[in-house]
């Protein structure tokens, strides 16, 4: 498995990416899964992490699974990339459209393929991206709004490390006081291993080895 997950900072990923694709920037076949930022079309911030993307050399291509009506266009759709970005914004519209028609089992074997095979699908996901791929999305009702996917009342995550991930954990992000943290531990520690990640922190996962590494 090669997956990079991060809470904002995006220094990490033009490595990881080098070393998993062996191409330039411009010639990564790169996926961005938008359904996470669906809520906030129109929104100043809704382009930015397309727009970095760009920045940093890349030409993603926009997804987005709430338009996908099968498993197997999904998985057609997968194994044109050279790797997967799965953007933030609301984590439970994210995870109810990949879960709507089975696309969330599709992208955990594309992911796990070979266990770290070369085959397997790269996968990044940030903030939103990022919680999906823990043990749990449960822990970040009280960051995000799980009534925006009501018909969603599974919440657990795709298992790419087997803990539940809080993001922005570090309250750079305004809407994210440092005591809403603490409460989050409170009334979820009991129930869910978690792992509170930084900003300028990113969970990096290759074969089987899990670390937090820098991600300025």
């Amino acid at each position: 498995m090669k997956a990079l997950l991060l809470s904002w900072g995006a220094g990490a990923l033009p490595g990881f990416l080098d070393r998993h694709t062996g191409k330039a920037p411009a010639d990564i076949r790169l996926g961005y899964l938008n359904d996470a930022m669906l809520p906030f079309a129109g929104e100043d911030f809704a382009g930015t992490e397309h727009g970095r993307l760009e920045e940093l050399g890349y030409r993603p291509r926009t997804i987005t699974a709430g338009d996908i009506d099968s498993a197997g266009e999904f998985a057609a759709i997968l194994d044109e990339l050279d790797a997967l970005y799965v953007c933030g914004g609301e984590t439970f519209v994210l995870l109810a459209n990949l879960r709507r028609h089975g696309l969330d089992d599709v992208l955990v074997d594309k992911v796990l393929a070979g266990e770290g095979n070369s085959t397997s699908l790269p996968y990044i996901g940030l903030s939103a991206g990022a919680v999906i791929a823990g043990s749990s999305i449960e822990p970040v009702s009280l960051m995000d709004d799980p009534a925006s996917a009501p018909d969603l009342t599974d919440y657990r995550g795709l298992g790419f490390i087997d803990t539940a991930i809080v993001r922005h954990a570090d309250s750079k992000v305004d809407l994210f006081p440092p005591e809403l943290f603490v409460k989050i531990n409170q009334t979820y520690s009991p129930r869910h291993q978690l792992t509170f990640l930084n900003d300028d922190q990113a969970i990096l996962v290759e074969g089987t080895q899990t670390t937090v590494v820098e991600s300025v």
